[in-house]
């Protein structure tokens, strides 16, 4: 049993046999800058707009590293918002942006060819005065701009890197919140089916074997019809599918843990069962819980990007990885593959960084090996 002192020596412990595991750290690392992208995505993105949504149809399914000069036609509308309202949720341009292929100043007008495709422009003439608030001096400063669009754009126009990061929110918001709906029910379900048995444990295996019978697409389908279509919905979705996995390893450890001599001796001191569950119990076999957690963080990830692709999970135009999936599909069949994959990439990269951090945290929390 580990002791008050011991669970600092523990943690100590821990944290040094992970760091020697350079793929455990791999995966620490990427988690990281994606939970920094999630939390502060509007406020490093090219686009930061609300939902990473801003179109310009001219210019859709451009290759990675497009550049694309634009004329900024200021927008008489209020868009200020606070702060910590662009931090959450973006904010709307105040101006709108109109792409060109070039310009002329005519004393007091702009003529601007707009593009339309690579082939053909619009000649279009605009006052100089009224783009620049009656300042010319600051025309080409402050309305003459050229966007470069790293990961190139999607079939509407939008920036596929902005909508990457922006996207990096919902993908860790599911996992994160199905992850503590499946280790809650999980955890307790099979900590008490494991310490009481009888037939609280036939029940209680009785509903993980049912449930599991099911297979988990068919099962998320079902609660997500039944909540219906939307960002909150999907996170309780996916979140009842995976707690039968938790159920079933808490219960095997706990009936082996509770053989061990502490147990007993907790028992003849008088404590409570649940306290014993609690404080004796479920710390130790905290390495599995670990490995389960990341392992269902992952599963998570690809359930919501799996629904999202088939339409019934995030719906638009906010950004998930497999909603961008979805809308860009068919350039794999033309010259743009690379538009389709590269959300492809990022699930692929997210879920092998929770799997080795999940190994590696199985490694480095074996209480069996802390003397």
């Amino acid at each position: 049993m580990l002791t008050m002192e011991q669970s600092f020596s523990f943690t100590a412990q821990t944290w040094h046999r992970l760091k020697k595991n350079k793929a455990a750290l791999f995966g620490l690392a990427v988690i990281a800058i994606a939970i920094f992208l999630s939390l502060f995505g509007y406020l490093v993105a090219p686009d930061a707009t609300p939902n990473a949504d801003l179109q310009t149809v001219e210019i859709q399914a451009k290759n990675p590293g497009y550049k694309q000069l634009f004329l900024k036609i200021p927008d008489k509308k209020n868009n200020s918002v606070s702060w910590f309202t662009k931090l959450i949720s973006g904010k709307a341009e105040d101006c709108r942006y109109l792409p060109i292929s070039k310009y002329e100043v005519r004393n007091d007008s702009l003529a601007v060819n707009k593009y339309v495709d690579d082939d053909t422009s619009v000649m279009q003439i605009y006052s100089v005065s009224q783009l620049t608030n009656h300042q010319p001096a600051k025309l080409l400063q402050q309305n003459i701009v050229t966007k470069t669009y790293y990961l190139g754009t999607d079939k509407f126009g939008r920036d596929i890197l902005s909508r990457l990061i922006i996207g990096t929110k919902v993908s860790l918001a599911v996992g994160l919140i199905a992850v503590l709906i499946s280790l809650i029910l999980g955890v307790a379900l099979g900590a008490v089916a494991g310490y009481y048995r009888g037939w609280i444990d036939e029940v209680i295996m009785w509903l993980v074997n049912v449930t599991w019978s099911i297979p988990t697409l068919l099962l998320v389908f079902a609660i997500t019809m039944a909540l219906g279509k939307g960002f909150w919905q999907i996170f309780i979705a996916v979140g009842l599918t995976m707690w039968v996995s938790v159920a079933r390893l808490i219960r095997g450890q706990v009936m082996a843990v509770k053989e061990m001599e502490y147990v007993q001796a907790a028992k003849v001191m008088g404590l409570g069962n649940s306290r014993i569950i609690a404080r004796h119990i479920l710390p130790n076999i905290l390495g599995p819980v670990l490995v389960i957690a990341a392992s269902n963080f992952a599963t998570a990830i690809i359930i919501e990007a799996g629904l999202s692709f088939l339409g019934i999970g995030v719906q638009p135009p906010q950004p998930s990885w497999g909603l961008m999936i979805r809308e860009n599909y068919n350039f794999i069949i033309t010259h743009n593959a690379i538009l389709a994959l590269i959300p492809g990439f990022a699930i692929m990269l997210l879920v092998l960084a929770f799997n080795l951090l999940g190994n590696g945290l199985r490694d480095a929390a074996d209480v069996k090996s802390i003397s």
